[in-house]
């Protein structure tokens, strides 16, 4: 590669940290102008050149791409808002977020204003809801965060997640009609376990307790989509253990996400199932980017890997494995069409047929250098305002 192509792409890149990593690493993002508006991200493209989007919230249902796309969230229920940002775990009061999620009818929860939002124990969502925070600044931070537990169809969407920490083992809520004891949870920005169709889309997280997003207990249908990510160690496991294996059926899509500063690991870290990793942007990672152990198959593509000045972290891949032998150059492990820069290598295992990658393939990948050369690129919680593009 020559070098007056990588100065091409390093000036490319700089504007994009810039908007990613301004106001706080949070809320503040550049906006998309109507001449601009289409960058090729399908997600984006279908709802944001929608001057109108407030009063079409329940458009973004349909926006979703790969394995998540059959989430609906709460689009087929009534508008909720949230008014308050107290939270009662055992008796919540109306106008507040537990309220609204453990409701048994479906749901599209919105905000009427600006709020951070301490939670006193996780946050235990029932089926058919969507968190919309589109339109304001909505926080959720030191404190329990969510609990996506043995549900289906959830759509959590412009939050921004941070500094999530463990719950001590309490009575919560988790419909109308119930509540009981919960064990302690783990602080994790958002854990699901045992769901499905689910949708995290145009996220914050950062400094969790311990996984941003972590995946597990046969949970599958899952899209994690335009976040941005920082300043963490264990960012993604996907998989329970190495012997569980109901999770060999998972199917998990990770697409134009940006893994910014201070990343360390576990980006995704993945067991079993079958994962596409398609389109993000990785800005160096401390140990690796992408690891793995009990087999999964691995489907990357598309992807921007930049490493760091580090010459001990040049690796992308990290092949878990517990003894010497060679059994992980049998899993199905490859890297297509990404862009490797500063060093960045990826480990390739397994075999090279599109065949075996069938079950790991959930939608079609964009080249690599248009996630550089966009004009307006963002990821993370946007900050959109009434009556004009967000």
């Amino acid at each position: 590669m020559s070098s007056s192509f990588l100065i091409s792409l390093v000036i490319f890149l700089f504007p994009i940290m810039q908007i990613l990593e301004a106001h706080e690493r949070s809320t503040t993002r550049r906006q998309l102008g109507p001449e601009s508006c289409r960058t090729g991200n399908p997600i984006d493209d279908c709802w944001r050149c929608d001057s109108e989007w407030e009063s079409n919230r329940k458009a973004l249902a349909d926006c979703a791409v790969g394995f998540g796309r059959n989430a609906v969230g709460g689009r087929d229920g009534e508008i909720y808002i949230v008014k308050s940002k107290d939270d009662d775990p055992v008796d919540p009061i109306p106008g507040s977020l537990r309220y609204a999620v453990i409701q048994e009818e479906p749901l599209w929860i919105i905000f009427d204003h600006d709020m951070v939002i301490n939670l006193k124990q996780e946050l235990v969502m029932n089926s058919y809801k969507t968190i919309d925070g589109r339109g304001f600044n909505v926080q959720m931070s030191n404190g329990p965060c969510i609990s996506i537990y043995n549900v289906s169809n959830i759509i959590i969407h412009n939050i921004y997640i941070h500094d999530c920490v463990p719950a001590g083992s309490a009575v919560v809520r988790d419909s109308p009609k119930h509540y009981g004891p919960r064990g302690r949870s783990d602080g994790d920005g958002i854990s699901i376990f045992g769901s499905r169709d689910i949708w995290i889309d145009h996220c914050t997280f950062s400094h969790c307790y311990d996984g941003l997003i972590d995946i597990v207990y046969g949970s599958t249908a899952i899209t994690i989509s335009n976040n941005y990510m920082f300043h963490h160690n264990e960012v993604m496991l996907m998989g329970h253990s190495d012997d569980f294996s109901a999770d060999k059926n998972m199917q998990v899509t990770i697409a134009f996400n940006f893994f910014g500063d201070g990343l360390v690991q576990r980006m995704p870290r993945c067991r079993h199932g079958f994962f596409h990793i398609v389109n993000n942007i990785y800005t160096g990672w401390e140990m690796y980017a992408i690891g793995g152990s009990a087999n999964p198959t691995i489907n990357s593509q598309g992807n921007v890997f930049i490493a760091s000045n580090d010459e001990s972290t040049k690796e992308v891949t990290k092949h878990e494995i517990i003894s010497e032998d060679d059994e992980w150059k049998k899993w199905n492990w490859r890297s297509e069409g990404d862009l490797m820069l500063n060093g960045a290598f990826f480990t390739p295992s397994g075999q090279e047929t599109p065949a075996s990658y069938m079950k790991a393939s959930s939608m079609v990948a964009r080249p690599a250098t248009s996630l550089l050369t966009a004009s307006s690129p963002s990821a993370g919680a946007l900050s959109c305002r009434n009556s004009q593009p967000c």
